[in-house]
């Protein structure tokens, strides 16, 4: 592959480079891990992080937010640095090299959608290794490295130990910071990794502030169908979502549905793809709703990439979930515990865990910190509906004692989310820390209740937190 020059890189990323151009020898990676030759991408830097890329024999600086003297500092140590006004241009880049020069004939999954895609994306790289692909995906429990904020997986990539030969990559349908929009990132991120197939699981409200409307959330993530370049890509679309059965209109590409009446349909029987029974109902591992619409979208973008129908049954059998993924953590109590942040998530959530109560059932959920008011308001409405007609004991927490500052519980963030329940006419018990909310549920149950865990940030810590309270368990 022909050499990299820091003139190249700045010319296709729209910045500006201040001092003098040379080759880049290594990769892109973050400051923390760079080694010699390396372009490191960062959103700011300061005159200290100059100082520390070039002891670290740094090739060049990718920054949007040159912070202090940090331009006057690289130019008077010779380090090459580009200032552009939108990062995500510089890891989508980085993506591209990456994937062009370590994995470039690989197949390529791209999987978006506001709910459902990190256990989707999972799936399909489960049946991908057990088809015998080497495969790389960006996936992991907390999904954070779905963004373009850092070059992860750039970095990913290239420290791959095996040979990349099949990729799934996770997109995220918006993304941005600080209420400022990266525009575009789907439809970026999706052309930098260059598909051969598009999942898309659905659309719905979340990330209130970089979207207002659904309408928004519609056009960021309907921008990884217009991205879908390649003669022979296929999407594969949830028919049940009306939104999303329209991005069939943005493209000529080979379109697969899945959902209720669609080429890949959950029947009496199972999973069937046109008419036929691909898998048995008693062959999935879970049957909750959401769980089965993730298993069919990974179907569609197994079949679409010709793999053995009887390699996905076998990968689909054997699954085993994405940790907070409707995850079982303990058996009597049964406690369950899921990521559901959002209100389609929220609802689809309790009403399966509810499907699953023998006693008591209790709700435990996180208040979203730091994300405003609007989502606060419409995840509790949430809450309230996913309750209705449903026997429940429920708990909220700021969970201030396990989050850090970015995601810190607000006073007025925590106002509109219990005031939304006491409108809706719903009964809670609220505790500032997630340890007292948690250590109260588990002494108040008996062994036959049931306990749903929900919550972005502020209930990732709950499991560890469960371990202390072992002592309560059977």
């Amino acid at each position: 592959m022909k050499e990299l020059k820091v003139s190249k890189i700045a010319e296709k990323i729209e910045g500006k480079l201040k001092g003098s151009d040379k080759a880049i020898n290594g990769i892109f990676n973050i400051l923390k891990d760079a080694e010699n030759g390396d372009a490191v991408i960062r959103h700011w830097i300061d005159e200290k992080g100059v100082e520390i890329a070039v002891k670290k024999g740094v090739s060049c600086l990718i920054t949007q937010n040159p912070k202090g003297s940090a331009v006057e500092t690289a130019e008077k140590l010779g380090l090459p640095l580009i200032v552009t006004e939108r990062i995500e241009l510089a890891n989508a880049f980085a993506i591209k090299w990456a994937i062009n020069k370590f994995a470039k004939n690989s197949p390529r999954v791209v999987v978006t959608g506001t709910n459902g895609k990190s256990t989707t994306a999972h799936m399909i790289y489960r049946i991908l290794n057990e088809s015998g692909y080497s495969t790389y995906t960006n996936t992991d429990s907390k999904s954070e490295f779905n963004t373009l904020i850092d070059p992860m997986v750039a970095k990913q990539i290239a420290e791959f130990e095996d040979g990349i030969e099949a990729m799934v990559i996770e997109v995220s349908e918006v993304q941005g910071w600080l209420n400022n929009i990266m525009q575009d990132h789907a439809f970026i991120m999706t052309s930098a990794v260059d598909p051969d197939v598009v999942v898309i699981t659905n659309v719905a409200l979340d990330h209130i502030g970089l979207v207002n409307s659904i309408k928004e959330t519609y056009d960021e993530t309907s921008g990884a169908v217009k991205a879908l370049k390649k003669e022979n890509g296929h999407l594969v679309l949830n028919l049940d979502d009306p939104l999303v059965k329209k991005m069939e209109n943005l493209t000529s590409k080979e379109v697969l549905f899945f959902g209720k009446n669609a080429d890949i349909d959950i029947l009496d029987d199972g999973i069937s793809y046109k008419g036929d029974v691909l898998i048995k109902k008693d062959d999935l591992p879970f049957k909750s709703n959401h769980f089965i619409q993730n298993t069919m979208a990974a179907v569609g973008a197994a079949l679409s990439l010709k793999v053995d129908p009887e390699i996905i049954r076998n990968a689909i059998k054997s699954y085993t979930p994405l940790n907070r993924r409707f995850t079982i953590i303990n058996k009597n109590p049964c406690i369950i515990d899921d990521f559901a942040h959002n209100p389609d998530g929220i609802k689809a959530t309790i009403k399966n865990a509810a499907l699953m109560r023998k006693g008591n059932f209790y709700v435990v959920s996180a208040i979203r910190g730091s994300r405003g008011e609007v989502i606060n308001q419409i995840n509790a409405e949430a809450i309230a509906e996913g309750l209705k007609n449903i026997p429940y004991k429920l708990i909220i927490t700021s969970s201030s004692d396990v989050v850090d500052d970015l995601n810190m519980v607000k006073d007025n963030e925590k106002k509109v989310f219990i005031d939304a329940l006491k409108k809706k006419g719903i009964k809670y018990i609220f505790y500032e820390r997630l340890y007292d909310a948690l250590e109260n549920v588990i002494r108040s149950s008996k062994r036959h209740d049931t306990i749903l865990l929900i919550g972005a940030q502020g209930m990732d810590p709950a499991n560890d937190i469960l371990n202390e309270l072992s002592n309560f368990f059977e």
